[in-house]
């Protein structure tokens, strides 16, 4: 177990105020040990470790206070330090050792303080990591073993196919952390120079050395169909190479075997699957990521520009003034502010009667000069035929209010099914009876009024159901007079 008699309080030194201090103590210390300066033929004595943690503390700050701890407990760096090597010896990050041969005693960290020390020290290091080549070292070893039959090779690929969704997921989660600290830029009100270069500096020193590989020459889609292809590969190869390839793995990889099922087939359809959702999920993820950030960015560098151009705007002087003063002085300058634009008439443009108005195209005028062909005796036929069918079945205004004044010469209103219909052209009047009430503004002192009769429909020898209406003369500003 984890937590046995020297890691039984493992994390507490990382729980006071000073674990920001004991944080950078760790690795700076990681650093000095297992860094590129290291000097691994020499041990750390307890006085270069008390100057490394000194180091530390120089630059890291000191967190608050808790409400039952003392506001400062050390004189002087050195005491801390001794403070913290203490606490780390006694909680399992750092052991003591000591040379049988030269009786010289010296402290390194444990193995559980190296592991938990390396991703503390790895979350500041500015330094490039080449994160993507994980996708090709994963085509390499598969092709190696497809070639050579190296077991090792098809284990490495294993491993680096796993750190292939884990670095897709630290990068996401990078992007995350940089646009929540735009933000807090921005409610901190820095300059907008600051905001700026360090954004620049990301897409420098972050996203064209290993991001923009990753999207593209080293995409996981570019190198998903070769992997594909090389496992294929090898899942074809002839029996005594798969035999010997599975005693092999099984041997060196003895936690992946399992009752009744192929280790080797197992590593490869693990590979397979890793491949599939880096592709199919966390891509698209990682390109939703940037997207973001860089929208991101943009509006908050945009708003500060804002801000630092219009900085003696009215508005913005007011809002400045109301975020600064108290809720009582707030509410009084509001309510001083809304009765001085009481007045002010603001008007809006519906943005549905905005439309962009497409530009006409040119009309093209055939210019060409055609000599006149005679017309076709049959064509001149059809068309004096359309003709005369067309007037025949005319009906005007005029020609409906000479109809109906024939009828109603007798009186002053009439019935429809009374109506008397002697050729096709009163046939067609007393079916267009109705529109008379439309066409009133033809005099100006008499008009035409149209009623429902309210009767049953009737029928002659010309309709077979029709409703019965009442049409009747009137003086439009007086009683009814007759025809």
């Amino acid at each position: 177990m984890f937590f046995n008699d020297q890691r039984h309080q493992f994390f507490k030194p990382l729980t006071t105020k000073y674990r920001e201090q004991v944080v950078e103590c760790l690795c700076l210390l990681h650093q000095r040990l297992y860094g590129s300066a290291a000097e691994y033929g020499q041990s750390l004595t307890r006085e270069q470790v008390i100057d490394i943690f000194e180091e530390a503390l120089a630059r890291a700050p000191l967190l608050e206070a808790d409400g039952d701890e003392v506001e400062q407990r050390f004189k002087s760096n050195r005491e801390q330090a001794n403070w913290i090597l203490k606490l780390l010896l006694d909680h399992g990050w750092i052991e003591r050792k000591v040379d049988t041969a030269t009786l010289q005693t010296s402290y390194p960290l444990t193995r559980a303080g190296r592991l938990f020390s390396l991703p503390l020290e790895e979350i500041d290091r500015r330094r490039v990591r080449t994160r993507h080549r994980n996708t090709r070292n994963t085509l390499n070893s598969l092709e190696a073993f497809a070639s050579r039959g190296e077991v090792h090779d098809l284990l490495d690929a294993l491993e680096y196919s796993e750190r292939i969704i884990a670095d897709f997921t630290d990068v996401i989660s990078e992007l995350e952390e940089r646009k929540r600290d735009l933000v807090k830029q921005v409610e901190s009100q820095l300059l907008v120079q600051q905001a700026t270069d360090q954004f620049f500096e990301f897409m420098e020193k972050r996203f064209q050395p290993d991001l923009s590989i990753r999207l593209s020459a080293d995409s996981v889609e570019k190198h998903r169909d070769r992997i594909a292809q090389v496992i294929q590969k090898i899942r074809r190869r002839d029996k005594n190479f798969l035999r010997d390839a599975e005693q092999r793995v099984r041997t060196l990889a003895p936690e992946l075997v399992e009752p009744n099922k192929s280790v080797l087939w197992y590593i490869l359809d693990t590979i397979e699957l890793r491949m599939r959702n880096a592709s199919d999920i966390m891509l698209p993820a990682l390109r939703m990521a940037l997207q973001s950030f860089t929208k991101r960015a943009d509006i908050i560098i945009r708003q500060l520009s804002y801000i630092s151009v219009n900085r003696d705007d009215v508005t913005l002087r007011a809002c400045d003034y109301l975020a600064s003063v108290d809720d009582t002085a707030r509410a009084q300058a509001l309510e001083r502010m809304g009765s001085q634009l009481a007045s002010v008439s603001v008007g809006l443009i519906d943005p549905a009667q905005v439309k962009l108005t497409q530009r006409k195209a040119p009309a093209q005028v055939n210019t060409n000069v055609e000599e006149r062909a005679a017309l076709d005796p049959e064509a001149q036929k059809e068309m004096m035929i359309q003709a005369l069918l067309d007037q025949a079945f005319v009906l005007n205004n005029q020609t409906l209010t000479d109809y109906i004044r024939r009828v109603l010469a007798d009186g002053s209103r009439v019935s429809s099914r009374d109506l008397p219909i002697k050729d096709a052209r009163e046939l067609l009047a007393a079916a267009h009876i109705i529109e008379l009430g439309a066409i009133n503004n033809l005099s100006s002192d008499y008009e035409f009024h149209v009623t429902f009769s309210n009767k049953e429909p009737f029928s002659n020898r010309y309709f077979s159901q029709a409703d019965d209406f009442v049409i009747e003369l009137r003086e439009k500003h007086g009683d009814t007079q007759h025809a």
